[in-house]
């Protein structure tokens, strides 16, 4: 998957800064430190694990694993919010068909499942239900992320009107084809002297699948992988593919006792998220992450939440979404945050 934008940039001797736009302006991103602008990943989550999200100018790969279909998870989830901010969308693919798989993604979260979990909220919290009667009247903002609904299929009339190019790599040779598709796409969003307009996404699913003519031609993929890197590094873009930042996921055995007595919300678990590298951009300080191994989960069966790993305590208690749980790092516990 790859994200692209045009920018307005102002140089210096030391790191690019952006010039700062009012975000009602630049649905879906995010202006983080350093000059940095993140595009979402599709999953709350996995954005505030990664600090805002995929940074524009940066190539992310997902390393799937054979025995389960995790990775489609994040995949999904990554088209899904382009679309739901109406940003442009490449979809290449080893199937006949790319274009089938746009029924496949998630819808997002509705009004009515909001107000449903309201109802499940603390009693404290009832006076702010009424709200929900309003937001019909706001300004129609986009969520930066939203949370999205993996038993729903996304509307239709999300995909009218919407710039959504579908592209077959079954057959190709040499993914000269490709290149060259994903070269057309990106000279929609150069990296001109202005403000952030507009940004593109493009999603590469199962790159190195055995059935594509090219899969035992491992230079046409190398140059390939090199090429777009170049490519993005040059439009102000970002590719979940490879390799700034390094992500696997990898599934869970069905009945395996010591692991199920080790970590709290064993039985809820569908699989595990492993984050190897985070990009850091313009800037030469790494980011440095509490926990690494993330559990998968679906929330009532729906909705994709990451939760930090937890021994079981004795009681057995289950532990939080990434955005409440505790901090796995000695410095949570003295609550002090050194940010160099």
């Amino acid at each position: 998957m790859a994200t692209s934008a045009t920018s307005k940039s102002r140089t210096s001797s030391f790191s690019r800064n952006l010039t700062a736009v009012p975000m009602s302006n630049m649905p879906g991103l995010k202006y983080g430190p350093n000059g940095t602008v993140f595009i979402s990943s599709g999953i709350p989550d996995l954005d505030k694990i990664l600090g805002g999200g995929f940074a524009l100018g940066s190539l992310v790969m997902v390393m799937k694993d054979a025995e389960a279909p995790h990775h489609m998870l994040l995949l999904r989830n990554f088209m899904s919010q382009g679309i739901v901010h109406k940003q442009p969308l490449l979809h290449a693919s080893p199937s006949k068909d790319p274009k089938g798989f746009l029924g496949t993604l998630p819808s997002p979260r509705s009004c009515k499942v909001d107000k449903d979990k309201s109802r499940d909220d603390d009693p404290e919290q009832e006076g702010l239900r009424i709200a929900w009667q309003y937001k019909k009247y706001f300004d129609g903002k986009h969520q930066y992320c939203n949370d999205f609904d993996l038993r729903k299929p996304l509307e239709r009339h999300f995909l009218s009107g919407q710039h959504i190019y579908c592209v077959s790599i079954l057959h190709n040779s040499d993914l000269v084809a490709l290149h060259d598709c994903c070269a057309i796409f990106f000279t929609q969003f150069p990296r001109n002297d202005g403000s952030i307009a507009s940004a593109g996404r493009i999603a590469i699913q199962s790159f190195c699948a055995p059935q594509c003519e090219y899969s035992n031609v491992e230079w046409h993929m190398l140059s390939f992988i090199r090429s777009l890197r170049s490519m993005i590094r040059s439009s102000n873009a970002v590719a979940v593919h490879m390799a700034d930042t390094l992500l696997s996921v990898r599934a869970i055995p069905d009945e395996d006792k010591e692991l199920a007595n080790l970590l709290t919300g064993y039985q809820d678990m569908v699989g595990l998220l492993n984050v190897h590298k985070v990009a850091h951009v313009n800037t030469q300080v790494p980011v440095i992450l509490d926990a690494t191994t993330f559990s998968i989960k679906l929330q009532k069966r729906r909705f994709l939440v990451l939760e930090c790993l937890n021994q079981a305590p004795i009681d057995g208690a289950s532990g939080n979404s990434y955005g409440t749980s505790a901090s796995c790092s000695s410095s949570s516990k003295t609550g002090t945050h050194l940010d160099f």
